[in-house]
């Protein structure tokens, strides 16, 4: 079984606090991507950013001085048409989602916001945790801070084995 990984669709990410335009130009091809999974019963997974509402009071808050993905807010929520009943949620506090280990991982695709960030965290952690998988990102599903972090980042993964479409 393949499994999905959709990392941060959120709407502080798209057009919320920490939108961008290159955000925005994606929500289509995940969409899509995301239907093509669910077509063939393969496994998603939605991360979601988490924070509270002490968030500028954190390590990551005092590097990143903007509020979002506050539980509970308008931003934290996926972007409406893209999670679906039966896909699982899992919250995030940081970058990374630690809890990738004991899962029956066969073939990993990533694709999400932000390229630079979230989604290279999680590709890495996957691969170190499963290196005999193929695990992969789908670039035209994926935008970053910027465009040239996005390209980056890309860089970055190819490097370690992850295999960038």
């Amino acid at each position: 079984m393949k499994t999905l990984i959709v990392v941060d669709m959120q709407n502080d990410f798209i057009d919320g606090s920490l939108g961008t335009p290159e955000a925005v130009a994606i929500v289509d091809a995940v969409r899509a991507k995301i239907a093509e999974y669910r077509e063939r019963g393969d496994e998603v997974i939605f991360t979601r950013d988490t924070h509270q509402k002490d968030y500028l009071g954190t390590n990551e808050g005092r590097h990143l001085p903007i509020e979002h993905c506050i539980e509970g807010t308008a931003g934290w929520e996926i972007r409406d048409g893209l999670w679906f009943e039966g896909a699982e949620i899992v919250n995030k506090p940081a970058f990374g989602y630690t809890g990738w280990g004991g899962r029956n991982f066969e073939d990993v695709e990533l694709i999400g916001l932000c390229t630079d960030i979230c989604v290279v965290s999680n590709a890495l952690l996957i691969k170190a945790l499963y290196p005999e998988i193929p695990v992969s990102v789908d670039s035209s599903c994926c935008a970053g801070v910027t465009p040239d972090s996005h390209e980056a980042a890309l860089t970055t993964m190819r490097m370690c084995q992850i295999n960038i479409r």
